[in-house]
């Protein structure tokens, strides 16, 4: 059959297929060599050694996500969201202050309402 003739999702599943597969076996070998991966003589437990691979796999994504922040973002565009980013948490500062004043103005009003009960030495006995 040549493949001009082929349906497209016939065509797209022969490629597709593959591609899966050696997806499928680079995930597999990614486990199977963090499971592997040797870990400090002074902390021999399994869990604890599993832990501290997920613990460096964080902190060098964390790391290399900082890098590419450095490297390929504009400083320009840094500054641009940093100004943004505080005029937004400024108004919502604002709205809040407004907030509490309204609630305590409420409060206060609530209270003045309220009978004051004054109690005399002789209530107590």
């Amino acid at each position: 059959m040549i493949p001009a003739e082929m349906e497209p999702q016939v065509l797209a599943t022969a490629v597709q297929a593959p591609m899966m597969a050696a997806l499928f076996w680079m995930m597999h070998g990614l486990r199977r060599g963090l499971s592997e991966r040797p870990c400090a003589p002074e902390e021999p437990p399994p869990q604890r050694c599993e832990a501290d691979a997920l613990s460096r796999t964080r902190d060098e994504l964390a790391a290399f996500k900082l890098e590419v922040a450095r490297t390929y973002v504009p400083l320009s565009l840094i500054r641009d969201v940093d100004q943004r980013l505080t005029q937004q948490l400024l108004r919502i500062e604002e709205k809040l202050d407004a907030a509490t004043r309204a609630a305590t103005a409420a409060a206060a009003a609530v209270a003045a309402q309220q009978p004051q009960h004054r109690w005399r030495p002789e209530d107590r006995a």
